[in-house]
């Protein structure tokens, strides 16, 4: 076994990630990931905030000269941003959510879908910005064991 990789039972015993990104606006950012996308507030200034990004830690930072994505890769026939972040949802919080982004009138870059259906992997996805030019993904799978399936 690789020194690095994490034991199996890790994987079934999963923590909460840490995830630092840049955002042009902090109220900006407020509104967006705490208020449409519902992750709760934690410490902040004037630079920065913590949210709650569905059990994990993503705290975004003022710093305008980093923000956007610069590259795609072809996915599925999709341009899918490589520089991305979200979260696996269940399929019921995944409509749920796509429906409340359409609602907000929200551009998708990727409009919500099934992705390799009917092939191992198969799952619900779909791509958007933030108000910053961040990339998200955010999706579900039927089967949590698809999640690595090859």
């Amino acid at each position: 076994m690789n020194a690095m990789a994490p034991a199996k039972s890790a994987v079934k015993a999963i923590r909460p990630f840490h995830l630092a990104f840049p955002v042009r606006d902090i109220e900006e950012a407020r509104k967006f990931y705490g208020e449409l996308l519902g992750c709760p507030e934690g410490r902040s200034s004037d630079t920065w905030v913590d949210f709650d990004f569905y059990g994990h830690q993503v705290v975004a930072h003022l710093a305008p000269e980093e923000v956007g994505y610069k590259k795609a890769g072809e996915v599925d026939g999709h341009d899918v941003p490589v520089k991305h972040f979200g979260v696996i949802l269940t399929i019921p919080d995944w409509k749920a959510l796509a429906e409340r982004l359409k609602a907000a009138g929200i551009k998708f870059i990727i409009e919500p879908y099934v992705r390799f259906e009917g092939e191992v992997g198969e799952q619900h996805t779909m791509f958007f910005l933030d108000p910053s030019g961040n990339a998200l993904e955010f999706k579900a799978f039927a089967n949590d064991d698809m999640i690595f399936a090859k």
